[in-house]
C-alpha cells in the first residue's frame, strides 16, 4: 500500500496500459473504497458497472474512438498560443497519451461505468427553486476513491467523459437502465511507465484568502 501523502499526490491520469490481467478480488477491494466516499446528505447515488468481457470491452472502445475522434478536431482549434515551451511539451504528452488512450480503449483491462439516477435535486418551497447543487457533486467523491484505491495497489486509471458524445449508446451497450445516466468511463490496468507529480500551476495562483483576489 502507499503511503496517502504520496499517493495523492502521484495519483495521475494513466492512459497507457499493459495487457496485464486485473483480479476480480482487486476491483472489488478498489470498489468498496469508491463506496465509502461522501455524498450530500449520504444518499449515496453511484452504481458501478464492471465491464471485462473483451467483446463489450471492445464495443466500448469503438464507441470511445468515435467520440475522442470528434473532441480532437473540435478542440484543436480552440489551443490557444502556449505560455512556455514547458506548457507546450506537457500540452504535447497529454494528446499523444489521449490519442492512445482512444486508440486501444478496448483493450484496458478492466473498464468501470459509473452511474447516477437522471433526477434532479432542486427543491422547492414558497419562495422558489433551492438550488443545493447537481447530483454529480455526490458521485465524483467515490469517482476519486477508485483512482486513489486503483493507485494504491499499483493499477492506474483515468477519469474519462468524452463517451457523453455518445452516451446513449455506452448505456445501451451496458444495459444500463434509461433511469441512469453514465457520468464517467474509468479504464483500469497496470500502467505503462510510472506514477508521478503531475505538472500543475502553483496552488498559490488559484487560492484567495477571505475575499477573491486576496493572496498570501
Amino acid at each position: 500500500m502507499v503511503e496517502m501523502y504520496e499517493g495523492l499526490l502521484t495519483t495521475r491520469a494513466i492512459r497507457r496500459f499493459t495487457d496485464e490481467p486485473v483480479s476480480d478480488d482487486d476491483i472489488e477491494a478498489i470498489l468498496r473504497v469508491a463506496q465509502q466516499a461522501p455524498s450530500g446528505g449520504n444518499i449515496q447515488p453511484w452504481q458501478f458497472v464492471v465491464a471485462t468481457d473483451p467483446e463489450l470491452r471492445a464495443e466500448l472502445g469503438a464507441l470511445y474512438w468515435a467520440c475522442y475522434q470528434r473532441y480532437e478536431a473540435a478542440l484543436l482549434p480552440t489551443v490557444g498560443p502556449h505560455r512556455s515551451t514547458a506548457d507546450e511539451a506537457s500540452w504535447t504528452r497529454t494528446l499523444a497519451a489521449s490519442r492512445h488512450l482512444a486508440d486501444h480503449f478496448g483493450e484496458v483491462p478492466v473498464v468501470v461505468a459509473v452511474c447516477m439516477p437522471d433526477i434532479s435535486l432542486t427543491l422547492h418551497d414558497s419562495e422558489g427553486d433551492l438550488d443545493i447543487g447537481a447530483l454529480a457533486a455526490s458521485v465524483f467523491p467515490a469517482v476519486q476513491n477508485l483512482i486513489l484505491a486503483a493507485r494504491s495497489v499499483g493499477l492506474g486509471a483515468a477519469l474519462t467523459t468524452v463517451f457523453r458524445i455518445r452516451h446513449d449508446e455506452v448505456r445501451d451497450a451496458l444495459g444500463i437502465p434509461t433511469n441512469q445516466q453514465v457520468v464517467a468511463l474509468i479504464p483500469i490496468g497496470h500502467p505503462v511507465g510510472r506514477f508521478g507529480i503531475a505538472r500543475r500551476r502553483p496552488v498559490e495562483s488559484v487560492t484567495h484568502w477571505n475575499r477573491w483576489g486576496q493572496r498570501r
